[in-house]
């Protein structure tokens, strides 16, 4: 699901702000731009991030702030030393006057280099503290739009019973227009009364129980029943899975009664069954 989470955080002297954005995705992708002192601890950053995100395209941004001072560095000195002799020598060699050769000096290459810098074990206690605290800020955010999703999600399971409601009060009525188209039928053929009464009551038995749609429905409202518990029970992360296989299981259910339904009223309600149950896929998708 979407979400954006931010926090910014001191540590002794310095200031950490981590910045995390979050898109829909199947799977867990993240890019993770850190500044050089946090390379040694990237593989950690990763690892807290995947446990606690689980999946999406994932943005995450840490930057680095160096309170009071500035950044320290060290001078190569026999680095230097190797550089100026040489200078020294063309400077007299060309009589050009050797008080700025030690400006010149400074800005030759790797004499002057910032200091090899790690986080202490307090700084980096106290940056997975942060990086922790902008997860639970974006979860936050996603848990808002998980509310929109469940309230969307039970709206369309509740359509889906309503038609299927209607399919259940049109099952009788069906029954009895299979029987009178039948009976009808064998009428017009070969006319009223010349025909075996009890071959055409066993023929409508064959009909109707091919016909059934009983049990298919009895399955859709158990599967019905279930989605709407998996959703409303509390504790239970990572759900997207297994109500994506339940809205699978609804969808052979109502597919097989619309082949068996040979009525264009039931018709209907499998179409807009069909409608609702595609929207809810759709919506799944953004659920973790």
């Amino acid at each position: 699901m979407t979400g954006f989470g931010r926090t910014e955080q001191s540590v002794g002297d310095k200031t950490f702000l981590v910045d995390i954005r979050s898109l829909n995705g199947k799977q867990f992708e993240l890019q993770l731009k850190i500044p050089a002192i946090l390379k040694p601890y990237e593989f950690n950053i990763r690892n807290i991030l995947s446990e606690n995100l689980l999946r999406g395209t994932i943005d995450c941004l840490i930057m680095l702030k160096q309170n009071g001072g500035t950044k320290p560095v060290s001078i190569n000195t026999e680095l230097a030393k190797s550089y100026f002799k040489p200078l020294e020598s063309l400077a007299k060699e060309l009589n050009l006057d050797t008080a700025y050769t030690l400006s010149a000096l400074l800005k030759l290459p790797e004499v002057i280099t910032p200091s090899t810098e790690v986080l202490t074990d307090e700084e980096w206690e106290g940056l997975q503290r942060i990086v922790l605290d902008a997860v639970l800020d974006l979860d936050r955010h996603r848990m808002t739009e998980g509310a929109v999703l469940e309230n969307d999600l039970l709206q369309r399971v509740d359509q889906i019973r309503v038609q299927q409601d209607q399919v259940i009060a049109l099952e009788p009525l069906r029954k009895q227009k299979t029987r009178d188209g039948l009976t009808k039928l064998l009428e017009d053929q070969v006319g009223p009364g010349n025909y075996d009464a009890n071959r055409l009551e066993q023929e409508l038995i064959y009909y109707i129980e091919k016909m059934d749609i009983s049990e298919e429905q009895v399955r859709l409202k158990n599967h019905c029943d279930y989605f709407r518990s998996i959703i409303l029970e509390d504790g239970e992360t990572a759900k997207g899975k297994k109500l994506s296989f339940i809205l699978q299981e609804m969808g052979r259910e109502i597919n097989t009664t619309g082949s068996k339904a040979y009525d264009s009223t039931i018709q209907k309600c499998v179409v807009l069954m069909k409608d609702e149950l595609e929207k809810a896929k759709e919506q799944i998708l953004n659920v973790l």
